[in-house]
C-alpha cells in the first residue's frame, strides 16, 4: 500500500502541512525536522504529488527557459547552473530553443508558456514587442544577457569594463597593431558584440592608436570561426602583433590558426580572450574571467525568491557580477620586427 502524507506526518509527530513544507523546501521548518521528515518519507516510500501541490498552490512548479543556442558553451553553462537551482527547489525546466528567426517568431506569436510556467528565464534579448509579450504573462522574468529593461531582473557583467581591461593590457605591453575577433552574426538583438567593439575602439583611441578596419574579423563566437578569423588577420599586409577575441572559444580557434601557420603565442602574436572557459587554463589563455555558471544560478535564485516571497521588495533591475583579467601565457610585449 502506498504511503500518504498523513502516514509520514504521524510517523514524524508533526502535521501534514509541516510535512508538505519540509519536502518542498519551504520556510518555517527547522533543518533538524526537515531532515527527519525527508528520511521518514524515503523510508515509507512517500513521494509528494506534483498535481496535488499545484492544485493547492496554483503553481505549475515549472520554469520556462528561452535560449538562442543549446550547444554553445556560454548558454549551456548558464542553463546547467540554473537548472540545478530550480531542480533543488522542486521545479522542472521547460526549454525553448529559439535559435532561428522562424521558431522565435512562432514562439512569441503563440506564447506557449502561458499558464504553463511560474517564471521565465530568458537567455536571449527580446525586442520591445517581445518584452511586452513576456510581461503579459504576469510571472517573474529574468535574463543573463543585455542591459536593464523594465519588468526583468538582469544578472550579468560589465562587458565594457571587461573589454577595456583586456585591450588596455595589450596596449600596456607595448602593442600598437591590435586586432579584434568579434561575432557580428550572434543571436537577434544581441548587444554584447557591439558593446565590446565600442570599448575596443575607445581604448585604441585613448592610446592614440589609429583604428585599422583590416584588423577586425568575424569569428561567429565559435572555435572554427575564431580560426578562420585569425587566418584572415594573418593575411593582411601588416598583421597584428596582438589580438583580442570577444570569447574564449574564438581565442582558442585563433591559437589553433597560429599553430597551423607555425606561429606561437605570445612570441609571434599575443592573444586575449573573454569568459575564462573551463579549458582556458589548460591552453594557458590570458582572458577576462566572468562567473558564467554563477550568473545562471543567481538568476534562478532571484526568480525563486520572487515566487516564494511575492510581497517582498523586488530585486534590483540589474545585478552586476564581478569580472577580472586573468594573466596566463598567451600575452607578452611584441617582438621587435620593424614598424608596427
Amino acid at each position: 500500500m502506498t504511503a500518504s502524507i498523513t502516514d509520514v506526518a504521524r510517523a514524524a509527530g508533526v502535521s501534514a502541512s509541516t510535512v508538505s513544507r519540509a519536502l518542498r523546501g519551504r520556510p518555517g521548518v527547522s533543518e533538524e525536522v526537515r531532515t527527519q521528515i525527508t528520511a521518514l518519507a524515503a523510508q515509507l516510500g512517500y513521494t509528494a504529488s506534483r498535481s496535488a501541490s499545484s492544485l493547492a498552490s496554483g503553481r505549475t512548479y515549472t520554469v520556462g527557459v528561452l535560449v538562442p543556442y543549446v550547444g554553445r558553451w556560454f548558454f549551456g553553462t548558464v542553463l546547467d547552473a540554473a537548472e540545478k537551482v530550480f531542480s533543488a527547489a522542486g521545479y522542472d525546466v521547460l526549454l525553448y530553443n529559439l535559435g532561428s528567426p522562424e521558431t522565435r517568431k512562432r514562439f512569441f506569436t503563440r506564447l506557449p508558456v502561458r499558464k504553463r510556467v511560474d517564471a521565465v528565464l530568458s537567455l536571449l534579448i527580446p525586442d520591445e514587442e517581445e518584452s511586452m509579450a513576456l510581461r503579459s504573462l504576469g510571472v517573474p522574468l529574468a535574463t543573463t544577457v543585455g542591459g536593464a529593461r523594465p519588468g526583468f531582473t538582469v544578472v550579468g557583467i560589465d562587458d565594457r569594463a571587461g573589454t577595456e581591461s583586456a585591450v588596455r593590457h595589450l596596449v600596456n605591453l607595448g602593442h600598437r597593431r591590435i586586432g579584434m575577433i568579434s561575432g557580428s552574426s550572434g543571436p537577434l538583438h544581441w548587444t554584447t558584440p557591439i558593446v565590446r567593439r565600442n570599448a575596443y575602439l575607445d581604448v585604441l583611441s585613448d592610446a592614440g592608436i589609429e583604428h585599422d578596419a583590416a584588423l577586425e574579423a568575424d569569428g561567429d563566437y565559435t572555435v572554427e570561426g575564431g580560426e578562420r578569423a585569425m587566418t584572415d588577420l594573418l593575411a593582411v599586409s601588416r598583421p597584428p602583433t596582438a589580438v583580442f577575441a570577444q570569447s574564449d572559444e574564438m581565442a582558442m580557434g585563433a591559437l589553433r590558426a597560429l599553430r597551423r601557420h607555425r606561429l606561437k603565442a605570445p612570441e609571434d602574436v599575443s592573444v586575449v580572450g573573454f569568459d575564462d572557459h573551463e579549458l582556458a587554463d589548460v591552453v594557458g589563455l590570458t582572458t577576462v574571467a566572468q562567473p558564467v555558471a554563477e550568473q545562471g544560478a543567481e538568476a534562478a535564485r532571484l526568480l525563486l525568491r520572487q515566487l516564494d516571497e511575492p510581497d517582498a521588495e523586488p530585486p534590483a533591475e540589474q545585478v552586476r557580477m564581478p569580472i577580472r583579467l586573468v594573466l596566463r601565457e598567451t600575452t607578452a610585449p611584441p617582438r621587435p620586427r620593424g614598424p608596427q
